[in-house]
């Protein structure tokens, strides 16, 4: 029978298992002993098996967090707003090509984005919703599963024992808490970038309006709040997908081609009332939050839309993995 010893740094035995498998170590340590699983401490106290005290929430956070591609992922997020700002601020001044269709107002981004930090954190937010965040949240949920099963690892992981759904459902959160991080994140950084490079101002809107700082950030929650909520058929339709493969950056990159596919066609004017079901549609609704009086209808529709889209993919991921032969 092998042993597993767990020492201190001075080399000092803390804990000598007897035990023929060791699981995934978080605060209590899966066992197999005699054919049986169980769970003991760093002091090695048993408990019996329980399954909701395997793979807890916050140790896969951590093994999420400590991963390159999400420091990559972050650091892009924080680093775009000042390349922005930079290119800006010391670029070569003026439009560059008229006007730019944002929403339903006609205005100049560059221009618009100068006004302050209110202002030029809403033109981040549309700079980054048909491409970036698409890229970041296909990314976190399109890479969960497939990484683990191109690492051989995902066997080891139900075989802790960790419950298939469980398992499913704890990558789930872990991978919607990364792509709400990063979705907060964009306003945030490009309001602290905004105010530095441009100053504090009032919000001027290309529909008109203008708000205060205090309600300009009501409006940049409300945008925000839309956009998480929008994200989750790209959410959902990456998670199926790296459910379905072992390779992560096929899943990745199916995902965003799908979504850069649904965004031409719901260019195309021709198609008429089908693009009303593309969940990319919906993209920009967020728009409405800049009007004096906002018009909820297109953000509820929307929201909805997309919330529903999600789901249902999430729940044809926990489906296909019940069913799913795990050999790698």
């Amino acid at each position: 029978m092998d042993k597993f010893l767990i020492i201190d740094p001075s080399g000092k035995t803390l804990l000598n298992l007897p035990y023929e498998m060791i699981g995934e170590p978080g605060e209590w340590i899966p066992v197999l002993k005699n054919y049986k699983w169980g769970f003991v401490n760093w002091k090695g106290k048993e408990m019996s098996y329980s399954a909701s005290k395997t793979l807890p929430y916050t140790v896969e956070l951590y093994r999420q967090l400590k991963r390159k591609r999400t420091a990559f992922a972050y650091g892009f997020i924080l680093s775009l707003p000042i390349l922005v700002a930079i290119a800006v601020k010391f670029g070569p001044s003026g439009n560059s090509g008229g006007p730019t269709r944002l929403g339903s107002g006609t205005t100049d981004l560059i221009g618009l984005a100068t006004i302050g930090a209110a202002n030029f954190t809403t033109t981040m937010l549309y700079f980054a919703t048909p491409f970036l965040l698409v890229t970041v949240i296909a990314l976190f949920n399109g890479d969960t599963v497939a990484s683990e099963a191109s690492w051989s690892t995902l066997r080891y992981l139900l075989a802790s024992p960790v419950p298939r759904t469980r398992l499913l459902l704890q990558k789930m959160k872990v991978s919607l808490t990364l792509s709400a991080i990063a979705v907060v994140l964009m306003p945030i950084a490009s309001w602290i970038v905004g105010t530095i490079a441009f100053g504090s101002k009032p919000l001027q809107t290309p529909l008109g309006a203008t708000f205060s700082n205090s309600v300009a950030i009501s409006r940049i929650a409300i945008m925000t709040g839309y956009l998480a909520i929008s994200l989750l058929f790209v959410a959902g339709l990456a998670f199926y997908l790296s459910v379905r493969t072992d390779a992560p950056l096929g899943a990745v990159g199916v995902a965003v081609g799908i979504s850069i596919l649904l965004n031409i066609l719901d260019a195309i004017t021709a198609l008429g009332k089908i693009r009303d079901w593309l969940p990319v549609h919906y993209a920009f609704s967020w728009f409405d939050a800049l009007a004096s009086t906002i018009d909820w209808s297109t953000m509820i529709r929307g929201a909805s839309y997309c919330a529903i889209s999600g789901i249902v993919l999430f729940a044809l991921s926990i489906n296909r993995f019940a069913h799913k032969d795990i050999t790698s």
